[in-house]
Protein backbone atom coordinates (compact mmCIF):
# COMPACT_ATOMS: atom_id res chain seq x y z
CA UNK A 1 0.00 0.00 0.00
CA UNK A 2 0.72 3.27 -0.43
CA UNK A 3 0.03 4.98 2.72
CA UNK A 4 -0.84 3.41 6.23
CA UNK A 5 -3.82 5.72 7.71
CA UNK A 6 -5.66 3.07 9.98
CA UNK A 7 -5.52 -0.33 11.56
CA UNK A 8 -8.95 -0.91 9.52
CA UNK A 9 -7.37 -1.31 5.90
CA UNK A 10 -4.64 -3.84 7.04
CA UNK A 11 -5.25 -6.91 6.88
CA UNK A 12 -3.68 -9.73 9.46
CA UNK A 13 -0.98 -10.83 7.00
CA UNK A 14 0.46 -7.09 6.55
CA UNK A 15 0.63 -6.55 9.96
CA UNK A 16 2.61 -9.74 10.47
CA UNK A 17 5.08 -8.22 7.83
CA UNK A 18 5.06 -5.11 9.93
CA UNK A 19 5.96 -6.77 12.65
CA UNK A 20 8.45 -9.58 11.08
CA UNK A 21 9.86 -6.01 9.28
CA UNK A 22 10.43 -4.15 13.11
CA UNK A 23 12.05 -6.80 13.97
CA UNK A 24 14.92 -6.58 12.05
CA UNK A 25 15.26 -3.30 13.06
CA UNK A 26 15.49 -3.40 16.37
CA UNK A 27 18.17 -5.56 16.16
CA UNK A 28 19.65 -2.75 14.36
CA UNK A 29 19.22 -0.38 17.34
CA UNK A 30 21.12 -2.81 19.39
CA UNK A 31 24.35 -2.26 17.35
CA UNK A 32 26.87 0.48 18.17
CA UNK A 33 26.26 2.65 14.80
CA UNK A 34 22.33 2.45 15.04
CA UNK A 35 21.59 3.78 11.15
CA UNK A 36 21.29 2.06 8.17
CA UNK A 37 21.12 3.59 4.24
CA UNK A 38 17.83 1.95 3.61
CA UNK A 39 15.82 4.68 2.79
CA UNK A 40 18.82 7.10 1.81
CA UNK A 41 17.95 9.91 -0.53
CA UNK A 42 14.22 10.30 0.69
CA UNK A 43 12.63 12.80 2.32
CA UNK A 44 10.03 12.84 4.97
CA UNK A 45 8.12 15.98 6.26
CA UNK A 46 6.47 15.63 9.85
CA UNK A 47 3.31 17.73 9.85
CA UNK A 48 1.88 17.31 13.54
CA UNK A 49 -1.29 20.04 14.18
CA UNK A 50 -1.59 18.96 17.52
CA UNK A 51 1.44 18.78 20.82
CA UNK A 52 3.58 15.54 20.89
CA UNK A 53 6.41 14.69 22.81
CA UNK A 54 7.12 10.72 22.50
CA UNK A 55 5.20 9.78 18.57
CA UNK A 56 7.18 12.71 17.39
CA UNK A 57 10.20 12.12 18.50
CA UNK A 58 10.07 8.75 17.87
CA UNK A 59 9.02 9.08 14.15
CA UNK A 60 12.06 11.65 13.56
CA UNK A 61 14.58 9.01 15.23
CA UNK A 62 12.96 6.00 12.84
CA UNK A 63 13.53 8.49 9.94
CA UNK A 64 16.69 9.42 11.06
CA UNK A 65 17.80 5.65 11.83
CA UNK A 66 16.60 4.72 7.80
CA UNK A 67 18.81 7.56 6.36
CA UNK A 68 15.49 9.50 5.21
CA UNK A 69 16.27 14.04 5.22
CA UNK A 70 13.97 14.44 7.60
CA UNK A 71 11.97 18.40 8.19
CA UNK A 72 9.68 19.21 10.96
CA UNK A 73 7.32 21.44 9.75
CA UNK A 74 5.98 24.11 12.48
CA UNK A 75 2.03 24.95 12.67
CA UNK A 76 2.55 28.32 14.54
CA UNK A 77 5.14 29.69 12.38
CA UNK A 78 3.46 28.69 9.07
CA UNK A 79 1.62 29.95 6.23
CA UNK A 80 -1.42 28.34 8.20
CA UNK A 81 -1.97 30.66 10.32
CA UNK A 82 -2.57 32.74 7.33
CA UNK A 83 -5.74 31.45 6.37
CA UNK A 84 -4.00 28.88 3.96
CA UNK A 85 -6.06 25.83 3.40
CA UNK A 86 -4.86 22.24 4.66
CA UNK A 87 -4.78 20.90 1.45
CA UNK A 88 -2.87 23.94 -0.43
CA UNK A 89 -0.19 23.88 2.82
CA UNK A 90 0.15 19.74 1.73
CA UNK A 91 0.49 20.49 -1.65
CA UNK A 92 2.84 23.24 -1.35
CA UNK A 93 5.21 20.71 0.99
CA UNK A 94 4.89 17.55 -1.73
CA UNK A 95 6.14 20.38 -4.27
CA UNK A 96 9.04 20.52 -2.59
CA UNK A 97 10.07 16.41 -3.60
CA UNK A 98 8.54 15.12 -0.51
CA UNK A 99 7.97 11.39 0.20
CA UNK A 100 6.66 10.80 2.97
CA UNK A 101 4.26 13.13 4.74
CA UNK A 102 3.52 11.84 8.38
CA UNK A 103 0.47 13.53 10.01
CA UNK A 104 -0.73 14.53 13.06
CA UNK A 105 -4.10 16.43 13.16
CA UNK A 106 -7.18 17.04 16.04
CA UNK A 107 -9.91 16.22 13.33
CA UNK A 108 -10.66 12.95 12.47
CA UNK A 109 -10.20 11.54 8.91
CA UNK A 110 -7.93 14.64 8.18
CA UNK A 111 -4.62 11.73 6.79
CA UNK A 112 -7.23 10.06 5.04
CA UNK A 113 -8.47 13.08 3.04
CA UNK A 114 -4.43 14.29 2.23
CA UNK A 115 -3.83 10.45 1.22
CA UNK A 116 -6.26 10.94 -1.16
CA UNK A 117 -5.13 13.98 -2.95
CA UNK A 118 -1.18 13.32 -3.27
CA UNK A 119 1.41 11.35 -4.22
CA UNK A 120 3.62 11.12 -1.15
CA UNK A 121 3.18 8.27 1.07
CA UNK A 122 1.24 9.27 4.15
CA UNK A 123 1.56 7.74 7.26
CA UNK A 124 -0.96 9.19 10.39
CA UNK A 125 0.26 9.88 13.58
CA UNK A 126 -2.59 10.03 15.35
CA UNK A 127 -6.49 11.92 14.00
CA UNK A 128 -8.84 13.03 16.16
CA UNK A 129 -10.23 10.39 18.37
CA UNK A 130 -10.20 7.81 15.35
CA UNK A 131 -6.92 6.15 14.98
CA UNK A 132 -3.01 5.91 16.19
CA UNK A 133 -1.91 3.06 14.02
CA UNK A 134 1.88 2.65 14.45
CA UNK A 135 0.94 2.99 18.11
CA UNK A 136 -1.28 -0.09 18.28
CA UNK A 137 1.60 -1.63 15.81
CA UNK A 138 4.06 -0.94 18.67
CA UNK A 139 1.89 -2.23 20.89
CA UNK A 140 1.13 -5.46 19.60
CA UNK A 141 5.15 -5.77 18.57
CA UNK A 142 5.78 -5.08 22.38
CA UNK A 143 2.55 -7.91 23.73
CA UNK A 144 4.53 -10.68 21.15
CA UNK A 145 8.20 -9.94 22.90
CA UNK A 146 6.97 -10.53 25.81
CA UNK A 147 4.17 -12.86 25.10
CA UNK A 148 5.10 -15.01 22.19
CA UNK A 149 2.10 -14.32 20.21
CA UNK A 150 -1.61 -12.49 20.54
CA UNK A 151 -3.73 -15.12 19.93
CA UNK A 152 -6.30 -16.42 22.66
CA UNK A 153 -4.56 -13.67 25.31
CA UNK A 154 -6.97 -11.80 27.63
CA UNK A 155 -6.58 -8.14 26.87
CA UNK A 156 -7.81 -5.12 29.73
CA UNK A 157 -7.75 -2.24 28.09
CA UNK A 158 -8.61 0.34 31.13
CA UNK A 159 -9.64 4.04 30.93
CA UNK A 160 -11.13 6.87 28.87
CA UNK A 161 -11.69 4.71 25.54
CA UNK A 162 -14.47 7.34 24.27
CA UNK A 163 -11.77 9.64 23.16
CA UNK A 164 -8.85 7.15 22.97
CA UNK A 165 -7.35 6.73 19.42
CA UNK A 166 -4.93 4.38 20.69
CA UNK A 167 -7.90 2.58 22.20
CA UNK A 168 -9.45 1.99 18.94
CA UNK A 169 -6.52 1.14 17.15
CA UNK A 170 -5.49 -1.44 19.82
CA UNK A 171 -8.99 -3.68 19.44
CA UNK A 172 -8.83 -3.33 15.42
CA UNK A 173 -5.56 -4.81 15.71
CA UNK A 174 -6.06 -7.81 18.60
CA UNK A 175 -9.47 -8.75 17.24
CA UNK A 176 -8.03 -9.60 14.17
CA UNK A 177 -5.70 -12.05 15.60
CA UNK A 178 -7.97 -13.72 18.64
CA UNK A 179 -7.19 -11.89 21.62
CA UNK A 180 -9.54 -11.66 24.33
CA UNK A 181 -10.73 -7.72 24.66
CA UNK A 182 -11.66 -6.42 27.66
CA UNK A 183 -12.98 -2.73 28.38
CA UNK A 184 -12.66 -1.48 31.58
CA UNK A 185 -13.89 1.94 32.70
CA UNK A 186 -16.43 4.61 33.95
CA UNK A 187 -19.55 3.67 31.55
CA UNK A 188 -19.45 7.30 30.39
CA UNK A 189 -16.00 6.55 28.71
CA UNK A 190 -16.84 3.35 27.11
CA UNK A 191 -18.10 3.32 23.53
CA UNK A 192 -20.24 1.07 21.87
CA UNK A 193 -17.72 -1.80 19.97
CA UNK A 194 -19.89 -4.28 20.29
CA UNK A 195 -19.10 -5.38 16.60
CA UNK A 196 -15.05 -6.32 17.67
CA UNK A 197 -15.91 -8.93 19.94
CA UNK A 198 -14.93 -7.37 23.34
CA UNK A 199 -16.22 -7.59 26.87
CA UNK A 200 -17.14 -4.07 29.26
CA UNK A 201 -16.81 -3.71 32.24
CA UNK A 202 -16.94 -1.15 34.50
CA UNK A 203 -15.80 -2.73 37.90
CA UNK A 204 -11.70 -2.37 37.47
CA UNK A 205 -11.69 -5.61 40.13
CA UNK A 206 -13.99 -7.82 37.58
CA UNK A 207 -12.37 -6.54 34.83
CA UNK A 208 -8.56 -7.44 35.43
CA UNK A 209 -9.10 -11.17 36.75
CA UNK A 210 -7.06 -13.16 35.28
CA UNK A 211 -5.38 -10.97 32.30
CA UNK A 212 -2.12 -11.66 30.27
CA UNK A 213 -1.79 -7.67 29.65
CA UNK A 214 -2.69 -4.69 30.83
CA UNK A 215 -2.90 -1.41 28.76
CA UNK A 216 -3.74 1.83 30.96
CA UNK A 217 -5.15 4.92 29.14
CA UNK A 218 -4.69 8.33 29.87
CA UNK A 219 -7.27 10.37 31.16
CA UNK A 220 -7.71 12.71 28.10
CA UNK A 221 -9.40 15.93 29.74
CA UNK A 222 -8.61 18.28 26.30
CA UNK A 223 -10.95 16.30 24.88
CA UNK A 224 -13.25 15.85 27.10
CA UNK A 225 -16.52 18.16 28.52
CA UNK A 226 -17.31 17.79 32.19
CA UNK A 227 -19.19 15.08 33.85
CA UNK A 228 -17.44 11.82 32.57
CA UNK A 229 -16.23 11.27 36.53
CA UNK A 230 -16.73 13.01 39.78
CA UNK A 231 -13.00 13.83 40.17
CA UNK A 232 -9.38 12.42 39.37
CA UNK A 233 -9.35 11.39 43.14
CA UNK A 234 -12.37 9.13 42.57
CA UNK A 235 -10.87 8.23 39.52
CA UNK A 236 -8.12 6.64 40.51
CA UNK A 237 -9.83 4.71 43.70
CA UNK A 238 -12.19 3.03 41.15
CA UNK A 239 -10.11 2.81 37.91
CA UNK A 240 -6.71 3.32 39.12
CA UNK A 241 -4.40 0.45 38.52
CA UNK A 242 -2.34 -0.07 41.96
CA UNK A 243 0.19 -3.09 43.25
CA UNK A 244 -3.11 -4.94 44.60
CA UNK A 245 -5.43 -4.77 41.72
CA UNK A 246 -1.72 -6.20 39.88
CA UNK A 247 -2.26 -9.00 42.04
CA UNK A 248 -5.66 -9.96 40.75
CA UNK A 249 -4.13 -10.07 36.94
CA UNK A 250 -2.37 -13.20 35.50
CA UNK A 251 1.14 -13.75 37.77
CA UNK A 252 3.02 -13.20 34.47
CA UNK A 253 0.87 -9.99 33.15
CA UNK A 254 2.65 -7.37 31.44
CA UNK A 255 1.46 -3.63 32.07
CA UNK A 256 1.42 -1.03 29.02
CA UNK A 257 0.47 2.67 28.57
CA UNK A 258 0.89 4.64 25.63
CA UNK A 259 2.10 7.42 27.50
CA UNK A 260 2.35 10.56 28.93
CA UNK A 261 1.08 8.50 32.10
CA UNK A 262 -0.35 10.86 35.09
CA UNK A 263 0.99 9.30 38.16
CA UNK A 264 -1.33 8.64 40.43
CA UNK A 265 -4.35 9.44 38.53
CA UNK A 266 -4.36 6.20 35.83
CA UNK A 267 -1.46 4.65 37.42
CA UNK A 268 0.44 4.00 40.61
CA UNK A 269 4.19 4.58 40.10
CA UNK A 270 4.85 0.97 42.07
CA UNK A 271 3.26 -0.31 39.22
CA UNK A 272 4.79 2.07 36.56
CA UNK A 273 8.28 1.29 37.59
CA UNK A 274 7.53 -2.55 38.22
CA UNK A 275 8.99 -5.55 36.72
CA UNK A 276 6.04 -6.29 34.97
CA UNK A 277 5.74 -2.74 33.15
CA UNK A 278 6.98 -2.63 29.86
CA UNK A 279 6.28 0.82 29.14
CA UNK A 280 9.66 1.81 28.22
CA UNK A 281 10.12 -1.30 26.26
CA UNK A 282 7.00 0.27 24.14
CA UNK A 283 9.15 3.58 23.58
CA UNK A 284 12.25 1.44 22.38
CA UNK A 285 10.26 -1.15 20.01
CA UNK A 286 8.23 2.61 18.74
CA UNK A 287 11.66 3.39 16.80
CA UNK A 288 12.21 -0.10 14.94
CA UNK A 289 7.86 -0.32 14.34
CA UNK A 290 8.10 3.17 12.51
CA UNK A 291 11.52 2.50 10.48
CA UNK A 292 9.66 -1.10 9.39
CA UNK A 293 6.65 1.45 8.48
CA UNK A 294 8.64 3.41 6.35
CA UNK A 295 10.94 1.38 5.03
CA UNK A 296 7.75 -1.21 3.34
CA UNK A 297 5.93 2.26 2.23
CA UNK A 298 9.02 3.20 0.49
CA UNK A 299 9.16 -0.18 -1.05
CA UNK A 300 5.52 -0.37 -1.97
CA UNK A 301 5.92 3.23 -3.67
CA UNK A 302 8.57 2.38 -5.31
CA UNK A 303 6.64 -0.86 -6.60
CA UNK A 304 3.69 0.66 -7.77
Amino acid sequence: MKDLIGIKELSKEDINVILDTAASFKDVLKRDIKKVPALRGKTVVNLFFEPSTRTKTSFELAEKRISTDVLNFSVPTSSVVKGESLLDTVRTIEAYGVDFIVIRHSSSGVPHFIARNVKASVINAGDGINEHPTQALLDAFSIVEKKGGLNGLKVAIVGDITHSRVAKSNVYLLSKFGAHIRLVGPPTLIPDMAGYGVEVFYNMEDGLKDVDVIMMLRIQTERQGKGFFPSTLEYFKNWGLDTQRLELADKDAVVMHPGPMNRGIEISSDVADSAQSIILDQVTNGIAVRMAVMYLLGGAKENA
